[in-house]
């Protein structure tokens, strides 16, 4: 084999080469291609999710705030409560002394 025909035959195999590359890239791109009805769906998938995310914040935030309500409102009674508890402590420590000046008075007349 002289050297044009060397030549020719690489020159040939590296078009063959080019020519198989590119057909495996175009069938590559060919079944991997996203059609425009799929984009369509993952952008409606997306505005979903979207939404989906803003309402749960949303109710994220109207818990956090109802808690507070909540923890306040316990707080509240909570603090009433001790407040009822001191008063009947109050008033029962007043009939024991009140009881007992009855008794008193009782015995001694």
């Amino acid at each position: 084999m002289n050297r044009t025909e060397f030549v020719i035959a690489t020159a040939i195999i590296l078009f063959v080469a080019f020519c198989l590359g590119w057909f495996a890239n175009w069938l590559l791109h060919r079944f991997t291609r996203v059609s425009k009805s799929d984009v369509g769906e993952l952008e409606r998938m997306s505005q979903e999710l979207h939404e989906a995310e803003e309402t749960r914040d949303q109710a994220i935030t109207y818990l956090q705030q109802r808690e507070a309500e909540l923890t306040n409102q316990l707080a509240q009674t909570e603090a009433e409560l001790s407040a009822a508890m001191d008063g009947l402590r109050d008033a029962r420590h007043e009939a024991e002394e009140l009881r007992a000046y009855v008794e008193r008075v009782q015995n001694a007349g």
